[in-house]
């Protein structure tokens, strides 16, 4: 189900920045105030999965680009790898207006098709949800 939203014109080239330029660590997504249009709330070009955590407000609904840095698993005595992924995030807080999470919910592949090369996507409607060790996980099992 589509809802009509468009894409404004700086979401693309920001994710590419993010994806390519290695220069951002996250972008946050939302609509405007008329809820005809997503659009960049913040890009952040430094922080931690923290600061990304509190970015997202705990009653509105939001959705994010975060590039997760891991450890990869490697047998004992082996050298450490680190690995990055984009993770594409979908917030919709229990708290959030039941009308914001129908509009975000049916927008959401508006943008998700537009954001390409995002191996691990979370659906989240609480902290817990998107706590890092979870977020790890999910993108260790995504491969490599």
């Amino acid at each position: 189900m589509s809802s009509g939203v468009t894409l404004d014109e700086k979401c693309v080239p920001k994710f590419q920045e993010l994806k390519l330029g290695k220069k951002l660590k996250y972008i946050i997504y939302k609509l405007n105030k008329e809820n005809t249009q997503i659009i960049i709330e913040k890009e952040s070009l430094g922080g931690d999965y923290e600061d990304f955590m509190e970015d997202l407000p705990a009653a509105e609904c939001r959705w994010g680009v975060f590039d997760l840095e891991y450890r990869k698993d490697v047998a004992e005595g082996e050298p450490i790898v680190k690995r990055n992924k984009l993770v594409f995030f979908h917030w919709s807080p229990d708290t959030a207006k039941i009308k914001d999470k129908m509009v975000f919910a049916s927008s959401k592949e508006v943008l998700r098709r537009s954001l390409v090369g995002i191996p691990v996507e979370i659906q989240a409607s609480e902290y817990a949800d998107v706590a890092k060790e979870t977020v790890v996980e999910k993108a260790k099992r995504s491969g490599n």
